[in-house]
């Protein structure tokens, strides 16, 4: 039997749950992958407000789920191998503590494995206007060797409607993993 690559997926409780949302549903198509999943109380609050979901509903999805203080969880240690995490939506108070190194909870912690394994971890950021804080907080990630990916639109795909926008950027991120994501995006072609 061939040992599928694992990601982990973390929700936390900045708007955007439709984009952890959509990578579940996109990895459970991946026969050879599996997703870890884990969501703060936060997140928790923002997938039902704007999406109608329930917890429960969301860890389906998963292959693997872990509580928020589950410290002990194989994703918290870096023997456990894993093809990177993905932090979507990702909080300014979540990433202020992985670029602090401050892993009081599994999202962090594993966020933290992440890095000092030279694994890829990619954070979605969801808040506007940035300050400097939050700018310097994503300057500490990217040396670190973390991805900071905002969801920002591209339209020149000419996108019909907000889930295609939200496709658009989940398969771009899936991409930085590998895997097929025919149908999700477009790579620009030129003119």
């Amino acid at each position: 039997m061939i040992q599928k690559k694992r990601l982990i997926i973390a929700m936390t409780g900045a708007t955007g749950a439709i984009y952890g949302l959509r990578l579940l549903e996109v990895l459970k198509e991946q026969p050879h992958w599996e997703a870890h999943f884990l969501i703060s109380d936060a997140g928790v609050v923002n997938l039902k407000y704007e999406l109608d979901m329930k917890r429960a509903q969301i860890q389906a999805l998963a292959d693997v789920s872990y509580g928020i203080d589950d410290i002990a969880a194989t994703i918290a240690s870096g023997g456990y191998k894993t093809e990177g995490m993905i932090i979507a939506p990702c909080s300014m108070k979540t990433l202020a503590a992985v670029a602090h190194g401050f892993g009081d909870n599994l999202i962090t912690r594993a966020a933290d494995v992440v890095l000092k394994e030279r694994r890829k971890l990619v954070l979605m950021p969801r808040e506007a206007p940035l300050n400097l804080i939050h700018l310097k907080n994503m300057v500490a990630i990217t040396e670190a060797g973390g991805v900071v990916y905002p969801p920002m639109p591209a339209f020149y795909n000419k996108s019909e409607s907000a889930l295609q926008l939200v496709n658009e950027t989940v398969g771009r991120i899936l991409a930085m993993f590998d895997l097929n994501v025919d149908g999700l995006y477009k790579p620009w072609a030129g003119v």
